[in-house]
């Protein structure tokens, strides 16, 4: 009798639609698989046959923390390409050597938690590297490039599934677990759900995740927007992802529920499908799902909800279907293509802010190239590992000759002598150690942690340290030979880092005047480095007390170096470990002081000084005496011959700024101040001058635009006009499309970014620019109705080269539908609703929806609403609050017409009572409410 092959199960079948086997899947796995999938490292179902499976894989500017990759710029470089052509190639290119290291590593996921999407709107964000723009279009732009090169080209298979990062209004670091964005229907609707909502239209997003923080007194973990709007926007399944660590934070750190298995419940109830906590261990989230479920919290329903959208992106990776997979062979990786996409990128980000005709630089130049930066390349905590390096100074030496360029990295050198008369020494380092690869450059491997290298000593003549100074009082102590002194999990001082890194990083000291010399705090550990008879290590007592010893200031080096050339490069920046962050933000624009006096000495001793910035985040620096000022974020392998390129004009530059440079401290708002329209931020609101504007970038060509027409068909604004190159060198220019609502009846912004397109001319080459704008991208969000309005109107259309640097303009009237006073007598009003406040927050209404208003601490808020109808007359007023406090409403400014109070405080933030007074009042008013004390106002409504 011949045995028979048991039958393919239809979740096997590729010829059926992946709804059909999810649901033939779901209907196998029992309830505990399919509870053990809700944890990032979801098991394998062997009787099954399905393998064990992850989310998340960090890919932000190439794959990330899974060894040797190819590492392209910082996403805030990326952004400051405004090129989606090169960004959608950038994203092929992550995502095919995601494929290829997952062939040879299945650590490696194809689930990328990238792009991240958050908007740059405070520049003192210590993840501003992570972002593109301060801008939503320019951001969706990028963000919806960066995601189609992820997803692939194929109908049905993706090549890696993108999650977008990091919902919702996250950009602050500082408290970022409990702190909560204050944000109003208009900018949470024009602003930051835009960024998203656009990519997410776009087609090529698996999903999101939430981010840490609070919005409107609510956790982003457990947030009706990822009903309400998120999953609106698409009929595809999208996976939630958590952040690390959230899931917990609901209960140990925000204090939003009294257990776990309420907060595990809330949170998939929201939407969250897949939860990152506890590391690889799955036990907690498990066991926390099972007992939500066993105490009638959760159904299997809702179960099943989550684990369908997991599949869901599995389905469409190929993992059920490998002979179909068209992803499944790639193995590119490190490949030729790569590297010079690589340096195209980093050649795109370029930034040229200021030029007085020093650059281009001539072929026979003698360049000093000084500075912290000047002989490095950095990586941030979402780099890969280098596989390729050049520094400023290496793609110098390759451009003009060794022998035309001078170095000085500017660094003091110091020694440090111990109150016994000795010096600390740097144990030398034998060969065999494998410290060093086979041409003595530092090994990749060299990182800090190691305790097989032997701790610092003492001895009579000791070892000079180049002190870095990064500003704050931060300073990095590194060897000769270029270890960075660190300390590990036995407390020793060893000189074992290649770079300052990690996520607590172990490289950076403090030096604190004592007595009369120095402690040397260690940074990471918070305690003191002392000298003991087995080594150098950290300790909470005996702190050793060091005499600084100068052996030479990095500005005479700088001098020395500026004086022999003909130009002087000063390469100046951060590393992006250190002085803002993830978790850490900056504390201020200004260029740290070690580095503002490198940069005077050099300009002292030679003003054809160029200053060049790399950096994660703006600088605000003194420019009016320098004749050239570029900048660009960190750019990856690429960087240094890149910059070398644009210096000497092999290339033209041609990055756009992605955010506001601001002339001073005091231009920024509060850094958890999130009513960009109220306070007045980004360029869309910015009434200020700024040091640098939005879009801004000079070329080594110049262009003029002509012919600009307009016409309004259907639902779009069709606009066109010619870029010319003018200039005797091909270069690229980035055309700029804004527009300005004339005659607003509310705030809107001063010009705003609606379309842009780089491109490419030959000297006298016109290139034909067209537009097609859809008339959603006049409209607003109309807090009297509940919903987005295009105004009727005239709309300025401004076209250029920057937001400041408009060519052409012309005006179109636009139909619309005209504003109407609110209808209170029917609606009441919302408290959230205001059109202005002071002194207000938006706090959370229930914890499962809406949103109430309070006073921030210590202060009184002012709302004010706008045009309410009153009808005929009104008699009454009530109001719906918790907590305890005083109301006082009047009408346009004018007396008090109602106090009302709580005599006692509600029973809990949520326990809302209805407080009435009487009025009298008809027609159409601006109501204005004044709040006093711990009260949260819901809703206001009125009656005759």
């Amino acid at each position: 009798m011949t045995e028979q092959t048991p039958p393919t199960p239809p979740f096997r079948d590729p010829q059926l639609p992946f709804a059909k086997r999810i649901d033939d899947l779901l209907e196998r796995l029992t309830l505990e698989e399919k509870i053990s999938f809700l944890h990032q490292y979801t098991p394998a179902v062997e009787r099954l046959g399905v393998d064990a499976w992850r989310t998340g894989q960090e890919a932000l500017h190439g794959v990330a923390w899974m060894g040797p990759a190819t590492v392209f710029p910082q996403a805030v470089g990326l952004g400051a390409t405004w090129n989606t052509d090169l960004v959608r190639r950038v994203g092929e290119a992550v995502s095919k050597e995601a494929r290829a290291m997952r062939a040879r590593d299945d650590r490696v996921g194809l689930n990328v938690w990238s792009p991240t999407v958050n908007l740059l709107r405070h520049p003192l964000w210590g993840r501003n590297e992570e972002g593109y723009s301060e801008d939503p279009k320019l951001t969706s732009a990028i963000a919806t490039a960066y995601t189609r090169g992820l997803r692939g080209d194929h109908p049905t298979y993706w090549r890696t599934a993108p999650v977008l990062k990091h919902w919702l209004a996250h950009n602050n670091e500082t408290d970022r677990a409990t702190s909560s964005s204050s944000v109003r229907p208009r900018v949470l609707h024009e602003y930051d759900l835009r960024a998203f909502r656009e990519t997410v239209e776009a087609g090529a997003v698996a999903g999101v995740m939430p981010a840490y923080n609070l919005v409107n007194g609510r956790p982003n973990h457990v947030s009706p927007y990822l009903r309400e709007q998120l999953r609106s926007w698409t009929d595809e399944e999208l996976l939630v992802c958590s952040d690390a660590g959230a899931p917990s934070n609901l209960v140990d750190h925000e204090h939003y529920y009294d257990t776990h298995e309420e907060a595990t419940a809330a949170a998939l109830l929201a939407g969250v499908d897949s939860f990152t906590d506890h590391g690889t261990e799955s036990a907690q989230i498990v066991g926390r799902v099972q007992r939500a479920y066993e105490e009638g919290l959760l159904t299997e329903a809702d179960i099943d909800t989550a684990v369908r959208r997991q599949l869901s992106v599995r389905f469409r990776l190929g993992e059920f279907d490998p002979r179909y997979d068209p992803y499944a062979g790639t193995h590119d990786f490190d490949t030729p293509a790569h590297r010079a996409l690589a340096l195209e990128a980093a050649e795109q980000a370029i930034v040229l802010l200021k030029n007085d005709g020093l650059l281009p630089l001539a072929p026979d130049t003698r360049v000093a190239v000084v500075g912290l930066l000047a002989d490095e390349c950095k990586l941030d905590w979402y780099s890969g590992t280098l596989i390729h390096r050049s520094t400023p100074l290496e793609g110098l030496y390759e451009r003009f000759g060794a022998e035309r360029v001078e170095f000085a990295e500017g660094v003091d050198r110091i020694r440090l002598k111990t109150s016994a008369g000795t010096f600390l020494q740097v144990p030398a380092v034998d060969a065999d150690d494998e410290v060093r690869g086979a041409e003595g450059a530092l090994d990749p491997a060299l990182l800090s942690g190691r305790t097989d290298l032997p701790p610092l000593t003492t001895d009579p003549a000791g070892t000079e340290l180049a002190l870095i100074d990064w500003g704050e009082g931060v300073l990095t102590l590194r060897a000769p030979d270029g270890r960075y002194l660190s300390v590990a999990d036995d407390d020793y001082v060893r000189a074992s880092a290649d770079q300052p890194g990690g996520w607590v990083v172990q490289e950076t000291f403090r030096l604190e005047p004592h007595a009369s010399g120095h402690l040397l705090r260690h940074i990471g550990t918070g305690r003191h480095v002392c000298v003991a008879a087995d080594g150098v290590k950290v300790a909470d007592e005996n702190p050793e007390i060091f005499e600084l010893v100068v052996v030479e200031r990095g500005e005479e080096a700088v001098r020395r170096a500026a004086e022999q050339a003909d130009v002087v490069v000063v390469v100046a920046g951060n590393d992006p470990h250190i002085n803002g962050r993830e978790t850490e933000d900056r504390t201020t624009l200004r260029l740290p002081e070690h580095q503002e006096r490198l940069l005077r000495a050099a300009r002292a001793a030679n003003p054809r000084t160029v200053l060049t910035l790399v950096s994660a985040y703006p600088y605000t620096v003194r420019t009016t005496s320098l004749p050239a000022v570029l900048w660009t974020a960190h750019g990856g392998q690429a960087a240094g011959t890149a910059l070398a390129r644009v210096l000497s004009g092999d290339v033209s530059p041609a990055g756009r700024l992605p955010q506001t440079w601001y002339e001073d401290d005091g231009d920024l708002p509060g850094l958890l101040d999130y009513d960009v329209i109220g306070s007045r931020q980004t360029y869309l609101y910015f009434e200020g001058t700024p040091l640098f504007p939005f879009g801004h970038g000079l070329s080594y060509a110049s262009f003029s635009y002509a012919d600009l027409t307009t016409s309004v068909t259907g639902d779009a604004v069709h606009v066109s006009f010619t870029v010319t190159n003018t200039g005797d060198v091909s270069a690229d220019e980035v055309a700029q499309l804004y527009t300005r609502a004339v005659e607003p009846t509310v705030t809107r912004p001063r010009r705003e970014l609606v379309a842009h397109r780089r491109v490419t001319l030959a000297p006298g080459e016109k290139a034909d620019i067209a537009f097609e704008v859809p008339l959603r991208a006049f409209e607003f969000w109309d807090v009297a109705r509940g919903g987005p309005r295009l105004e009727p109107g005239p709309y300025d259309l401004l076209a250029g080269a920057s937001s400041e640097d408009v060519r052409l303009r012309t005006t179109v009237v636009l139909d619309g539908e005209p504003g109407a006073p609110r209808p209170v007598l029917q609606r009441g009003l919302d408290a959230a609703d205001f059109d202005e406040q002071s002194g207000a927050a938006i706090v959370d209404r229930t914890k499962v929806a809406g949103d109430a208003v309070t006073p921030e601490p210590n202060r009184t808020a002012e709302l004010v609403y706008r045009d309410c109808d009153l009808g005929d007359g009104v008699t009454e007023v009530r109001v719906s609050v918790a907590g305890e406090g005083v109301l006082e409403l009047s009408l346009d400014g004018g007396p008090v017409l109602a106090v009302l109070s709580t005599e006692t405080a509600t029973s809990g933030p949520y326990d809302y009572t209805t407080l009435t007074a009487d009025i009298v009042a008809e027609g159409v008013h601006d109501v204005h409410i004044r709040l006093r004390g711990p009260l949260r106002l819901a809703h206001v409504g009125f009656s005759g």
